[in-house]
């Protein structure tokens, strides 16, 4: 065994494999493994691992804020921007005498859109000032008739309490009289009755009984006359007392006077009603804008008969928009009213358009459909509701180039 040569490894390796080359050790070929490069490259460069831990820690804190700058934005695309499009129609009826607009053209606000014949209304004004004009007279009339009526009531009521007092008057003197004359009577027919026994015994003369007959006849004429004269003192004091109850009628008089001129003030601002109703049919003959905006749906033509209440054409208010944004219900547990929101338009490549959460609807979109869905059937299959959700424009923003009905995206940032 001594004589034996010596035998390394890797020649015994060569001998079994003969066909085979020996691939050399790393060492051999001068090759490092990556870790021991790596490590060579730190050792070499201290510094480098601070650089790639920062670059971590900045790729990972801008990972998460995309991520939660994505988790709590609520996006959709069924959404449309919306404003106030406002149907102009006729107050009155009439004969259209022009049309000073057509349709997509942007008027001003108090611009004249369409002008109807006024001449009728011209004519009815001319005829309600007339009538106002005679009311009024009538009305001053009566109101100047009242202090007249007052006076002369009170006038009156005064003539009649003197005339009654004067004929109280009259009837007692009246009375006296008759009392008076009938004493003289008695004393007459007295006289009489001693000259007939005188006279039979012819004590006396015959002339002196004939007067005594006169006398006594006259007396009795005295009596009749006083009592003439009475009776018509009492007439006359009824006729007093019948004054002073027609003259305290005057509250009663100067009442209806009164009434009289109230109603002829009624008949007066009637008739002024009138005036300003026809003044204003005359100004209903010129059709202005009443805001600011653009012309849409003309259907009015000049020679055309209008009636009240015909639409004519609409002004769409490009100064006043919205989005109105068709939510799932799903999507509104964290939106709140003044959540900021983004709007894309589409019809200008995407254009980008800040607002804010305004109003959220008070029923879902279905509800307030032309037929909302029945379920009580037994059919009832559960679908998602949309809820429409008003996002207003943020000022200082051209949304004069937006128009009611665009499609757009929007995405809020909600509160969580």
């Amino acid at each position: 065994m001594a004589d034996e040569p010596d035998i390394t490894p890797a020649e015994t390796l060569e001998e079994e494999h003969p066909l085979h080359e020996r691939e050399p050790f790393p060492e051999e070929a001068g090759e490092v493994p990556s870790k021991l490069r790596a490590r060579g490259y730190f050792k070499e460069h201290p510094r480098a691992k601070w650089v790639v831990l920062i670059v971590l820690v900045a790729v990972g804190v801008g990972a998460w804020r995309v991520w939660r700058h994505y988790a709590v934005l609520e996006g959709t695309d069924d959404a449309q921007v919306d404003g106030h499009i406002v149907p102009v129609s006729a107050r009155i009826a009439g004969w259209v005498k022009s049309v000073d607009v057509d349709d997509n053209q942007p008027v001003a606000a108090g611009q004249v859109l369409v002008q109807l014949d006024p001449v009728d209304y011209q004519v009815a004004l001319q005829r309600a000032q007339a009538q106002l004009a005679d009311a009024l007279a009538n009305a001053t009339a009566a109101q100047r008739g009242v202090p007249i009526t007052s006076a002369s009531a009170s006038s009156q009521l005064e003539s009649a309490e003197a005339a009654f007092a004067a004929s109280e008057r009259q009837v007692e003197a009246a009375r006296a009289q008759v009392t008076e004359a009938q004493a003289n009577a008695t004393k007459a027919a007295n006289d009489l009755n001693r000259m007939k026994q005188l006279v039979a015994r012819q004590e006396i003369s015959e002339q002196q009984y004939d007067a005594a007959v006169a006398a006594a006849a006259a007396a009795q004429a005295a009596v009749q006359a006083a009592q003439a004269q009475l009776a018509a003192a009492q007439s006359h004091q009824q006729e007093s007392r019948a004054s002073i109850a027609a003259a305290q009628t005057a509250p009663q008089q100067i009442s209806v006077t009164r009434a009289r001129a109230g109603a002829a003030e009624a008949t007066a601002g009637q008739a002024r009603a009138q005036v300003q109703q026809a003044e204003l049919n005359l100004q209903y003959t010129t059709l202005r804008a009443p805001e600011a905006g653009i012309v849409d749906k003309r259907t009015v033509e000049p020679g055309q008969v209008v009636q009240p209440g015909q639409p004519l054409l609409s002004i769409v208010y490009v100064s006043n928009l919205w989005v109105t944004a068709n939510y799932k219900e799903t999507q509104l547990n964290q939106m709140r009213i003044n959540d900021p929101a983004e709007i894309s338009v589409d019809a200008y490549g995407g254009r980008k358009y800040r607002g804010h959460v305004d109003s959220i609807a008070g029923a879902t979109g279905a509800r307030f459909s032309l037929l909302p869905p029945e379920n009580a059937t037994g059919n009832y299959v559960k679908v998602v509701q949309r809820v429409p959700v008003k996002i207003v424009f943020e000022p200082n923003q051209d949304v004069n180039i937006l128009r009611p009905g665009m499609s757009v995206t929007v995405d809020v940032k909600t509160s969580h």
